[in-house]
């Protein structure tokens, strides 16, 4: 029978990300997010228009 021997350690190995890269991503997230709901609530397809009222609905955000 092998048996092996695992030392216990924790390493890191993610990346040291800053403040400041981390809030420009968060932002750029939301406002991306934002404009995707927007565009396909006020899009003239039906279908897009339809996904993202229910998506309000699913969200608990009024809409009426």
């Amino acid at each position: 029978m092998l048996t092996q021997n695992v030392s216990a350690q924790n390493v890191s190995v993610l990346p040291s990300i800053s403040l400041g890269k981390r809030l420009t991503t968060a932002v750029f997230a939301a406002s991306f997010g934002i404009f995707l709901v927007y565009f396909t609530a006020f899009s003239h397809s039906e279908l897009l228009h339809n996904a993202a009222h229910d998506t309000r609905h699913a969200i608990a955000a009024p809409c009426h």
